[in-house]
């Protein structure tokens, strides 16, 4: 998400000039490195992959107990 030094506040990419100035001062837009997109940044943090490793097999042990119950 740009950042515009001169009116100390993010822009949106849409409403910047062409050329990549700010619409209210003129001056250019640099991109903020703490203002980054989830898609620029890198992959998951490891333990939301181990929540979900933990959780798919939890969810698979609970319905293989539910199968053995119904068959019973």
């Amino acid at each position: 998400m740009p950042w515009c030094e001169g009116c100390s506040r993010f822009m949106n990419p849409n409403t910047l000039n062409a050329d990549g100035t700010c619409p209210e001062c003129g001056r250019t837009v640099e991109k903020s490195e703490a203002a980054t997109t989830f898609a620029e940044r890198d992959k998951a943090p490891w333990h939301f992959k181990l929540i979900l490793a933990i959780t798919v097999i939890y969810l698979t042990w609970r319905v293989i107990q539910l199968i053995t119950w119904v068959v019973s």
